[in-house]
């Protein structure tokens, strides 16, 4: 895969996650008072979301690649 297109994928997937969690978590703890909070834990939440995928992107298809490589005879 080229590497722009990991790295937009990367800002997708990280604006979605965090948008949706920081509401939902949000929510849960705050009720629907959550809304006046939501704007500034989504700020918070999606660049330290796009970080950590930076570092456990490579991390977790290593991983996968070792878990599911055929046996050497």
């Amino acid at each position: 895969m080229p590497k722009k297109t990991l790295f937009l994928a990367q800002l997708f997937i990280t604006f979605g996650m965090a948008f949706s969690m920081s509401g939902i978590m949000g929510f849960i703890s705050v009720g629907p008072d959550f809304l006046t909070h939501w704007p500034l834990s989504f700020i918070t939440a999606w660049p330290i979301a796009f970080i950590m995928t930076q570092i456990i992107t490579p991390l977790a298809f290593k991983l996968s690649h070792r878990l599911t490589m055929p046996a050497r005879a």
